[in-house]
């Protein structure tokens, strides 16, 4: 066990864990923030996706010893009323069938939006990469986008 000092959603945990605690069991297991969902366990589906320091990862594979000063953003710090632009957009176009996938699919959309306000089809495509929708959503995920997009959120 080690102590791991760490900032999420702006507020600041100290734990005792093992170094190779995935981030992903952090957040549910120790934290009790939910909406970071587990799917594959191997970084493939994207389900598991947070902000560190504003970039999209996965916090399945991302053990706590590596999260060190990095600041971790889940979707329930992203909006505190669930109003951010993505999620007005999710809401507007209806993505969300079973919603598994969404939280993960939003964290990585708002990382794109922040790097690329304006992308294209295929910059989209390619930024969502990797973020598996199993009901198959993906034509409204990348309308939301577009649309998240032209409110000019960043």
């Amino acid at each position: 066990m080690a102590e791991f000092n760490v900032t999420i959603n702006g507020e600041k945990h100290r734990l005792e864990l093992d170094p190779n605690t995935p981030l992903l069991w952090v957040l549910r297991d120790h934290l009790n923030l939910p909406g970071t969902k587990y799917g594959c366990g191997i970084a493939q589906c994207g389900a598991c996706t947070v902000h560190l320091n504003g970039n999209a990862v996965r916090s399945c594979q991302l053990p706590i010893s590596s999260v060190k000063d990095n600041k971790i953003t889940t979707i329930e710090g992203l909006s505190e009323n669930g109003d951010h632009p993505v999620q007005k957009a999710w809401l507007e176009h209806d993505v969300p069938q079973c919603g598994y996938c969404q939280a993960g699919q939003i964290m990585s959309a708002t990382a794109l939006l922040k790097n690329n306000p304006n992308p294209s089809d295929e910059e989209i495509e390619n930024g969502m990469n990797g973020n598996i929708c199993r009901c198959g959503t993906y034509t409204r995920i990348k309308a939301a986008i577009k649309s998240a997009s032209d409110s000019q959120i960043v």
